[in-house]
């Protein structure tokens, strides 16, 4: 009997849908076809929450920017739209439930990121432009509240830190091939390879961040000896795919990042004390200050412009006399230190820097690529841009929640008692390293290429933290996550 209604509900709906998209072809809309995806998204939404945020996951590689500069509206699709209603209905559900994890709440890197929203409420409030200020607010919304908040419940089962990673980087190498073959067409000429990557990243620096960003991530896989030969060799093609987009990427940035993350797994797996980095920091410092002339002499002696030599292109990396790229960043981080002088408390506002710097610009530091009209780019630092926005205490609330995220991640590197969970929060922290090193000279965090791995590694880590370090075993069976992020006990 059930059967029997369940094949007369299939034909129904059957004839409905082929009803409804035979009226759309005579009318032309073509929409129709799309019409079961959104049955299906809809159920997810209301059954399969996780599943949603790992479809998410999947399509932010490939997703493409739609941008209407009358309503002065950019955003990803289908990525942003999902993740809009993900956010509402997690707050809805958070609301109206008033149940939600309170070790998440107190954790210290979710307090000072609630510090940071809360500053960023007063200084778009504040703002020179308040529009768009708070539209820069509800976007770093509609990132923090999925991958961070509903993420670390995501991150419960720990085998959805490898899902995520790998559906990420899967739909990455989608867009590594597609690049690649696209550039092949230029013969891998230098000028071409900053833009080839279009219309799934804006530029070569932000393709070449991400892929610094899940390198590290794929080499630990790599070296997972708790997995068997097949995986790991599935790893170590993904791993010679990235690193081959890295390298015709041209992003020097992302190639220092790489470079610097090296660096840091050998303190931490050596585990080197703070205070012998500390003291090796401050004497970089010192001797800067001290041999300032002789340095900047020499850095001014470098005429060798970006090439598609390798060596050559390194080598441009601290050319400051003739690189328009290096001379451009040079002047909008002065102009954003201008803007600083002026109002150091509050800023000028969230997502305001590239509608205001223009003034601040000197004449003598302008470029061949310097522009008034605020349509090319921002701050090109994730820690000036926000120091000329929102001041210092905005700077402050980002630097500390860099240092409390680190301070997690080896914690748990330190003390975890299963090998896995030690492997996936050290390749957290590195990657998380390449993108705070990029931070200093582009920033994307406005963008869900880069904000999805960002705050989900984030919530990774903060996750292993809380849920993942003192377990032996950590694929036992655990009660299911609800879309709060507390457990939901399975009837004896």
């Amino acid at each position: 009997m059930l059967t029997n209604i369940k094949i007369k509900w299939f034909y129904l709906l059957s004839g409905i849908f082929i009803l409804l998209n035979t009226l759309f072809l005579v009318k032309e809309l073509y929409l129709g076809f799309l019409i079961p995806l959104a049955i299906v998204i809809a159920l997810m939404y209301i059954f399969w929450l996780d599943k949603l945020m790992l479809l998410i996951v999947f399509a932010t590689p490939l997703s493409v920017n739609i941008a209407d500069s009358e309503l002065g509206i950019g955003i990803s699709m289908p990525s942003e739209p999902l993740m809009v209603g993900v956010m509402l209905l997690f707050l809805l559900k958070t609301l109206f439930n008033g149940e939600y994890d309170k070790r998440v709440l107190k954790h210290p890197v979710t307090i000072v990121i609630f510090i940071n929203l809360a500053w960023l409420l007063i200084t778009s409030i504040t703002s020179e432009i308040p529009l768009v200020s708070f539209k820069f607010l509800i976007a770093r919304l509609w990132f923090i509240v999925p991958f961070y908040f509903l993420g670390i419940a995501l991150f419960k089962d720990a085998r959805n830190i490898s899902r995520f990673n790998w559906l990420y980087v899967i739909a990455l190498i989608v867009v590594v091939i597609y690049t690649t073959m696209h550039h092949a067409e230029y013969g891998f000429a230098e000028k071409q390879g900053h833009w080839v990557m279009k219309p799934f990243y804006n530029d070569h620096t932000a393709y070449g961040g991400i892929l610094a960003f899940f390198l590290p991530v794929m080499i630990g896989y790599v070296l997972n000896k708790t997995r068997s030969r097949t995986y790991r060799l599935y790893a170590l093609l993904a791993s010679v795919i990235l690193l081959g987009g890295l390298y015709l990427s041209f992003s020097r940035a992302a190639w220092v990042s790489l470079a610097v993350a090296l660096i840091v797994i050998v303190l931490i797996v050596y585990k080197i004390r703070f205070r012998w980095i500390f003291t090796g920091i401050l004497i970089l410092i010192a001797s800067f200050y001290m041999f300032e002339s002789q340095i900047l002499y020499s850095l001014e002696k470098n005429k060798q412009d970006s090439s598609a030599n390798f060596i050559e292109h390194v080598q441009s990396i601290y050319n400051i006399s003739s690189d328009a790229s290096n001379l451009e960043r040079i002047n909008r981080w002065q102009s954003a230190f201008r803007m600083f002088d002026e109002r150091p408390l509050f800023g000028w506002g969230p997502g305001t820097y590239q509608f205001i710097y223009a003034p601040f610009q000197r004449s003598k530091e302008r470029t061949i690529i310097s522009t008034n009209a605020g349509d090319m780019g921002n701050a090109h630092s994730e820690y000036i841009g926000p120091l000329s926005e929102q001041g210092i205490p905005g700077l402050l609330s980002i630097l500390s929640l860099i240092v409390l995220i680190l301070i997690t991640g080896i914690r748990v590197y330190r003390k975890a008692k299963n090998k896995e969970i030690k492997l996936f929060s050290l390749i957290s922290v590195l990657a998380l390293v390449t993108y705070f090193v990029h931070g200093l000279l582009n920033n994307f965090l406005d963008t869900d290429k880069a904000s999805v791995p960002f705050w989900g590694f984030f919530a990774m880590i903060v996750a292993m933290d809380l849920y993942h370090k003192d377990k032996e075993e950590i694929y036992d069976p655990l009660p299911e996550p609800d879309q709060t992020g507390n457990a939901v006990e399975e009837n004896p």
